[in-house]
């Protein structure tokens, strides 16, 4: 299938954005039936390194037929470029955790008791999912303790169904899975949720399900059990890029003729062991009764002036080498990553040499923090509207901004220089925020706080 071109999902969305008139169930089963993930799946593959190597076999011709030889060398060896690229870029780009930075503190502090390590912990694995995948979905809720909370939705289980073709905000969404011998599909709107079973291939009510359909959450007022909606239908789109691709469709066929290459070499390594008999007049009626013979008896028949000379093969490593340089190129300019092997730039390149190095890296990783702000603003969105319900306060949550500090090899004298020479240009909170030895920026903030209320009480203690 073209990377490039329409999905059946996509035609789908299409045909209910036009007002074809499909009952829910029959909406269900066409989505399911429409869902392409066969990308998704070759990107989860390769990087768990269980690439299409693995599947090749070697054939030889027995009258004219082509059947499978499973004598001959066949060693299949896989390389894990895939995930090396993956690691590289959401490592890069999310492996210092991403500072979520309000206009009010109180939001900010909030932010941060509510999301903390476990939405740190849960970025990366999201960036490792849309690499893989294209896209990831999250689920924000609120628990049966009142608590607020997100679940990661496999791609592969997520179907969205959007208003219009601008892809902005969702009308309705649909989560599937296997249940034993049959599918369970949930059905999720702006105010509920409905569950649904496959029976006989057809979708209609799980009758397992006790309340169905279900509020989104659910409000205790003195006996009384109130269900509510949020206003938006709960699931938020993190996306790889704007096209939705995985990063594996870039240099999928480049990882594969590497593992070809290299798979070929240690079949040649494994044949290159064995002699090449020449042989001259040879009594014999084929050449299994003359390998026979040689193995049993150490020594074979001939005529006359008959004999028999050895010769052995040569790889050409020269060319074998220049053409795995050509392709270990091709990956990581294809790939949009970083060489650390090279030796272009020494073994101590400045700033300016690490700059061009992580050139392509940083431009990658640009593109997919570009993609994720609208999806953690529309998180911050969900959680404004959980603290308004709680009573905690109402907040805006345009006012939130997202630091993202990115891991790259730099020179940190330079960078705190920066930071000092820009005291009085920009916020303060801009320069802790940005400077290389700090990891939580409102953690650091507060220390400065206290360190600032000491030095005044020590002066005051002077006095």
């Amino acid at each position: 299938m073209d990377p490039f071109t329409i999905t059946q999902t996509e035609q789908l969305n299409e045909r209910i954005l036009r007002g074809a008139r499909l009952s829910i169930p029959q909406l269900i089963k066409q989505a399911i039936e429409a869902h392409d993930i066969r990308h998704m799946e070759d990107g989860e593959r390769y990087y768990d390194v269980e690439n299409d190597i693995l599947k090749r076999k070697q054939f030889m011709y027995v009258n004219d037929q082509k059947v499978e030889d499973p004598d001959k060398p066949n060693n299949r060896i896989p390389h894990a470029w895939h995930k090396l690229l993956v690691d590289q870029k959401v490592n890069y780009l999310l492996g210092n955790p991403v500072n979520f930075i309000a206009d009010d503190e109180v939001l900010t502090l909030k932010i941060n008791e509510y999301l903390g390590e476990r939405w740190d912990d849960a970025a990366i694995d999201i960036g490792t999912a849309v690499s893989n995948k294209g896209q990831e979905w999250l689920h924000p809720y609120i628990d049966e303790n009142g608590d607020f909370d997100f679940l990661i939705i496999p791609a592969e289980q997520s179907i969205p169904i959007w208003e219009d073709e601008r892809e902005k905000r969702l009308k309705a969404f649909i989560r599937y899975y296997e249940d034993g011998d049959t599918t369970v599909a949930e059905y999720h709107t702006e105010t509920e949720v409905t569950f649904y079973r496959s029976f006989n291939g057809e979708f209609a009510l799980d009758d397992l399900v006790e309340v169905n359909p279900i509020g989104h959450f659910r409000v205790y007022k003195q006996e009384e059990t109130l269900e509510y909606g949020w206003g938006k239908v709960p699931f938020i789109r993190f996306l790889n890029n704007s096209r939705k691709k995985t990063d594996l469709q870039f240099y999928k066929q480049i990882i594969d003729a590497w593992d070809r290459r290299v798979s070929d070499n240690q079949n040649n390594f494994d044949e290159i062991q064995e002699l090449i008999y020449i042989l001259k007049n040879y009594e014999g009626e084929n050449l299994g009764e003359f390998m026979r013979n040689l193995k049993q008896y150490k020594a074979i028949n001939v005529a006359g002036d008959g004999g028999v000379e050895t010769m052995t093969a040569e790889t050409p490593m020269s060319s074998i080498q220049i053409h795995m340089d050509n392709l270990r190129e091709s990956l990581f300019t294809q790939g949009q990553g970083v060489d650390v092997s090279t030796d272009k730039f020494g073994q101590s390149p400045s700033g300016v040499a690490l700059e061009f190095l992580y050139r392509l890296l940083d431009l990658k990783a640009s593109a997919l923090e570009r993609k994720w702000r609208p999806a953690l603003q529309e998180l911050i969105w969900f959680l404004c509207e959980y603290l308004d319900i709680k009573g905690e306060g109402r907040f805006d949550y345009r006012s939130v901004d997202f630091v993202f500090k990115k891991r790259r090899i730099r020179n940190d004298l330079e960078t705190a220089n920066i930071a000092q020479v820009s005291l009085g240009t920009i916020s303060r909170k801009t320069i802790v925020s940005n400077h290389p030895w700090v990891a939580d920026e409102s953690q650091e903030q507060l220390r400065i706080d206290e360190e600032a209320g000491t030095m005044v009480s020590l002066g005051e203690d002077d006095e």
